[in-house]
């Protein structure tokens, strides 16, 4: 077949090439394009070949700008020899992506393909519509020549103050046509003089080979230990932040995400910095065990609870997996530029963050116990993937996602781990809960009001301690510190002075030390003598003295409280917020419901409305083997459906020439012909206008005074009412 156009190349390619330019090119089959013409539209479409384009690594794109730089047709020969011999390895993959198609005169690339490279490809200007003489290049003045130097390598346009005027060595160029007007005070450089200048090339640094990464090779015993104690330290944080959350949830901003204030406080709670908390609010909310409430309350979901039953690997390779397609980039929060940004706000999506993502970890993978160094690395991802759609925020990407893999125990000590190797390549066994230190049921209580926890806390033990101790510091073990403030919490979640001194007699290997035993017994001696309740609020003592003490001491005064009765005060406020300021004042207040009942259990507060993770903004993913070869059959039966549907029109209409007329009998009769003969037969149909037009179809059944058939236009099973059929024809 000739290929006359793009769209007729597209016809001409084969089962293969089709499969091919699917895998390269998914957004072409998102959705299934009915037939060939409309698939050839896509193609030749701006965003699908800005796309196309943005898949090409630098030596790609190089080749592609030359192959924009030269007039078509084209041939192999002339894009080798402006460009590098290597160029005719790159060509192939150019008409695989339909970036460049063969037809019977030579090379050629889609119409809208130079719109999308822009009218300048690699700093050329237009082309020239003369043909000037490169020999008279010799004879240039030196002010010519100095104009041609700054012209050469790009932009190839200048300024001129009168177009009239101009000075004698751009008057020259003019002349001599080394030089076009644009307007009356722009000059361009033609193409082909530019070409010539750059001595015969299109590009001043082709670069047709990766620059090679730098750095240093580390032991692979000391990556996997590093990787092991990152990978149990960011299960941790999850925990601890969740758990946090339960405690004391945060109020979601107005325009939707975590504050300033709650993420500080969140970063505090975990020893961590702010970029790092922000980190692993995004890392809990991608894996949906957080989410905002209908009240604006950030709050952990039911599936929290699940994901704690879950295996080490399994909980792991949940939250990676989110991490590793996201487009959601916590790296945002926090930036000088991105002030309204906010950790689980609506505003952190990037296109090309997955993607990056992806590259970064590919990477990795070919230089396994290896820590590369940064300036070395950016130039390899700039070479594989120049992100010309956004090209700022590329390099920022790739240091947050070393930095990220780093926390989440992909890589250890910057290099990949055997763990991150694993999940890159979608192994079934990643190895991590056989290396991760097995969970210890007891704790080592210290004579300083410490406990040391020697390795990761089965569940329920680590429940109990975190409800009645502080983490103090994390590692391979972790130290808990008890306090007045931490025992009282304990209390608050329903637990008694003696239950407390049971569970550490129990839970330790070492003796309680006396000073603790004392500080229990103390807490739980004052907590509960204050009762707060709704009035909005009142409190209530069975000591006189201290509802006196309450009124005098200054640290309360934001309190606007009025005694009513010599046990009673009340309060304009709501119950949590006068318990809160009396407990930073040094009280120990406990809740209780109106009908006096002290109210004491572990609050688990979690959110009511199910997770709902994030949508994702980015590239399509490549589809399926199966799902290419379901759009290729379904591509194929379209083009054979609409030459059938053009084949038939043009049958009926030069076989019956106006529409056919039959009696209402004479209709029924080879309507009930038809159907037994299961044959293709032309009718006559009314619309609702009035207008009868020809309708090519297979008649299935008459039912209730209508005609059950399939629809050649259409391809869809229709009913047409018997009376408006004007008469019918076999075909």
């Amino acid at each position: 077949m000739e290929t006359r156009s793009f769209t007729d190349y597209l016809r001409g390619l084969d089962d293969a090439a089709l499969l091919s330019l699917f895998a390269l090119r998914p957004d072409l089959i998102s959705p299934v394009p009915p037939e060939l013409s409309s698939l050839g539209i896509r193609a030749n479409s701006a965003p699908s070949l800005a796309r196309a384009v943005d898949s090409l690594n630098e030596w790609q794109f190089q080749v592609l700008e030359a192959c924009a730089a030269l007039s078509e047709p084209m041939s192999e020969k002339e894009i080798i020899s402006v460009t590098d011999t290597s160029a005719k390895f790159v060509i192939p993959h150019l008409m695989n992506l339909a970036l460049a198609y063969k037809s019977k005169d030579g090379i050629r690339l889609p119409n809208s393909l130079r719109e999308v490279l822009g009218n300048e490809p690699a700093g050329l200007g237009p082309v020239s519509m003369a043909k000037p003489s490169m020999k008279k290049l010799d004879e240039a003045p030196e002010s010519s020549k100095k104009v041609l130097e700054r012209l050469t390598w790009g932009p190839p346009r200048g300024s001129v103050g009168d177009i009239r005027n101009p000075g004698p060595g751009i008057a020259w160029l003019l002349k001599e046509n080394f030089l076009v007007p644009l307007d009356q005070r722009t000059v361009a450089l033609p193409r082909e003089i530019a070409i010539h200048l750059r001595g015969g090339k299109v590009q001043k640094n082709p670069q047709p080979n990766p620059p090679v990464v730098t750095g240093e090779k580390i032991d692979q015993k000391i990556v996997d230990r590093a990787a092991i104690a990152n990978i149990t330290t960011v299960l941790q944080w999850c925990e601890e932040i969740l758990n946090f959350w339960s405690e004391e949830p945060p109020n979601a901003l107005r325009a939707g995400g975590l504050g300033v204030r709650d993420l500080k406080a969140a970063a505090e709670h975990l020893g961590v910095d702010e970029n790092c908390a922000a980190f692993i609010s995004e890392l809990v909310y991608l894996g949906g065990l957080v989410v905002i409430d209908a009240d604006d309350r950030i709050l952990p979901t039911h599936a929290f609870d699940l994901w704690l039953t879950l295996s080490p690997q399994v909980r792991w390779r949940t939250l990676t997996s989110a991490w590793l397609v996201t487009s959601r980039v916590s790296g945002l929060v926090g930036r000088a530029d991105s002030k309204h940004v906010a950790a689980l706000g609506p505003e952190l999506d990037r296109v090309n963050a997955a993607t990056t993502r992806k590259l970064t970890l590919e990477i990795l993978g070919l230089n396994p116990y290896f820590s590369p160094e940064i300036d070395s690395f950016l130039a390899l991802i700039k070479w594989r993937a120049p992100a010309r759609r956004n090209p700022g925020l590329q390099s920022e990407l790739v240091r947050w996602t070393l930095r990220e893999a780093e926390w989440l125990g992909i890589t250890g000590q910057r290099a990949l781990s055997k763990y991150g190797a694993a999940f890159v390549q979608v192994r079934e066994d990643l190895n991590i809960g056989a290396d991760l230190p097995k969970p210890v049921d007891h704790i080592l209580i210290q004579s300083d009001n410490t406990a040391i926890a020697p390795g990761p806390l089965e569940i329920e033990v680590a429940r109990n301690l975190d409800s009645i101790a502080d983490i103090e510091s994390r590692g391979g073990a972790t130290v808990y510190r008890f306090s007045e403030t931490s025992i009282r919490r304990g209390l608050d979640h329903g637990k008694t002075g003696e239950e407390i001194k049971e569970f550490l007699r129990r839970t330790s290997k070492t003796p309680m030390p006396q000073p603790l035993e004392y500080l229990i017994t103390d807490v739980s001696k004052r907590h509960g003598r204050l009762r707060v309740g709704n009035t909005s609020a009142y409190i209530r003592c069975e000591d006189p003295t201290l509802i006196t003490q309450i009124l005098s001491d200054k640290k309360v005064d934001d309190l606007p409280l009025r005694r009513i009765a010599p046990e009673v005060l009340v309060c304009e406020l709501e119950a949590n917020e006068v318990i809160t300021v009396l407990r930073a004042a040094g009280y120990m207040p406990a809740a209780e419901s109106g009908s006096g009942v002290l109210l004491t259990a572990r609050r688990l507060n979690r959110a009511k409305s199910r997770p709902h993770p994030p949508r994702i903004v980015g590239e399509i993913e490549v589809p399926t083997d199966e799902t290419l070869a379901a759009a290729l059959r379904a591509l194929r039966a379209g083009e054979r459906s609409s030459h059938k549907q053009s084949s038939l029109r043009e049958i009926a209409a030069n076989a019956l020439g106006s529409l056919p007329r039959t009696t209402a009998n004479e209709t029924m009769d080879i309507l009930n012909k038809f159907i037994k003969e299961q044959r293709t037969l032309s009718i006559g149909y009314a619309d609702n206008n009035g207008s009868a037009t020809h309708r090519i179809i297979d008649p299935l059944s008459i039912s209730a005074g209508s005609l059950i058939a399939r629809d050649h236009g259409t391809g869809e099973v229709q009913t047409f009412r018997i009376p408006r059929i004007t008469g019918v024809a076999p075909l």
